[in-house]
């Protein structure tokens, strides 16, 4: 066995324990396909479903796979105003499902989430029915202070650069710990347990996805 995938796979098998202990339920996938097999698996058909901002819920084809079977999508990318988003948003906090990622979770089963607008970590937070993390290995940290370092100087920096906002760490791909009216650090979130039990779900992925 490649010797990263058998300590990705340890390392899952630890982090599956500490969520379930967390009240969470918790899966751990070799593959990017398995993956998203298990996160369609745990939505009911006729659902409705909405996400936040993730790059890794878009890279594995779950929002395209969703859109193409039968489910109820509220898909703010596909609004033509700015009011359909702003409505789309408050749909989104009373969908049957809602889809992430994380900007970090520790070892102990600790997760970090940073919004801008803050639609993301209210939805996850409360609102829908159940909320469904997907997350890549390479979001794995030790502790909650490593958490914190990886979700304000590497997460969000290139989240930055991706919607493009002339905010410092546009300049340096560095946190400056700013207060400029674009920022995109105003909601910072720390998740202890799953409440109530089992309205989270992880899905873990051997692979490196989002940022």
């Amino acid at each position: 066995m490649d010797v990263i995938k058998e300590r990705n796979e340890k390392l899952g098998a630890k982090l599956v324990k500490e969520l379930t202990r967390r009240h969470y339920d918790a899966f751990y996938c070799e593959t990017a396909d398995e993956a998203k097999a298990k996160v369609l698996e745990l939505i009911p058909e006729g659902s409705s479903i909405s996400w936040g901002g993730s790059m890794t819920v878009r890279d594995l084809g779950i929002t395209k796979a969703l859109h193409e079977g039968n489910y109820r999508v509220i898909d703010r990318d596909l609004a033509t105003s700015p009011e359909e988003i702003k409505d789309m948003y408050h749909q989104a906090l009373s969908a049957d499902y809602f889809l992430s990622s994380v900007n970090a979770i520790t070892e102990d089963g600790l997760i970090v989430n940073i919004d801008g607008r803050g639609n993301r970590v209210a939805a996850i937070t409360y609102g829908p029915e159940k909320v469904i993390f997907v997350v890549g290995m390479n979001k794995v940290v030790k502790n909650i202070d490593e958490a914190m370092l990886r979700a304000r100087n590497t997460a969000a920096p290139i989240n930055n650069q991706r919607f493009n906002n002339l905010n410092p760490c546009k300049i340096d791909g560095a946190c400056h710990n700013c207060n400029t009216p674009t920022c995109i650090c105003n909601y910072i979130e720390i998740m202890r347990n799953s409440f109530p039990e089992h309205r989270h779900a992880v899905v873990l992925v051997d692979e490196s996805l989002g940022y």
